[in-house]
């Protein structure tokens, strides 16, 4: 999963939204130096990360990308599932995706003495070119693809994986739906246990 779900899944503590958004950069027991809340948001990430990475469904959509993405097929894989839980918020939730995504901007910028130096890093150009609220279209699943892409140094290819996106579009969004049901529900018991 990528940023979207994450947050989506920590609930409604900001603390713990920021904890899951700066968990991937986060080695080993040094989140026991974070504040409590936010220990708990990288716990969940890391959670959710070894939920997903074994599942069945989120597999058999690596597979459809592995022979032309190879291991960068989890990471693109994740971008998509992102588009698709923009595309579909208002099954998700009751709140708007815009006031979501405007109100986590927010809690970012309050709260930044809490973040990574690598998150600081990254909070003005996601707020700036609103990263949470582009997933929603295959146009901004393009531009972001292909800003990871260049951090790959154009190796990975990530940006051309929009064809397989629009090729088995619906494939992707019927098990992205079973797949998130029960991610949704791993998540929620997995918060009451923090």
């Amino acid at each position: 999963m990528n940023f979207l779900a994450h947050i989506y899944l920590s609930g409604p503590s900001d603390f713990i939204k920021i904890g899951n958004f700066i968990a991937d950069g986060v080695r080993g027991n040094k989140y026991l130096s974070f504040d409590s809340e936010i220990q708990k948001g990288i716990v969940l990430h890391r959670a959710i990360d070894t939920f997903t990475d074994v599942h069945p469904l989120f597999r058999k959509c690596t597979k459809r990308l592995h022979s032309n993405y190879h291991h960068y097929s989890g990471v693109i894989v994740d971008v998509f599932f992102d588009h698709f839980l923009a595309k579909n918020w208002n099954h998700y939730s009751e709140e708007l995706l815009e006031d979501f995504v405007q109100k986590f901007y927010l809690s970012l910028t309050t709260y930044e003495t809490h973040l990574t130096e690598k998150a600081k890093l990254m909070q003005p150009f996601m707020i700036e070119q609103n990263w949470l609220l582009n997933y929603r279209s295959i146009d901004g699943i393009e531009k972001i693809l292909t800003q990871m892409d260049r951090r790959t140094k154009n190796v990975s290819m990530m940006r051309n994986s929009v064809t397989e996106l629009n090729l088995y579009y619906s494939e992707f969004e019927q098990d992205f739906i079973h797949f998130f049901a029960e991610l949704k529900e791993f998540s929620s018991k997995k918060l009451l246990t923090l």
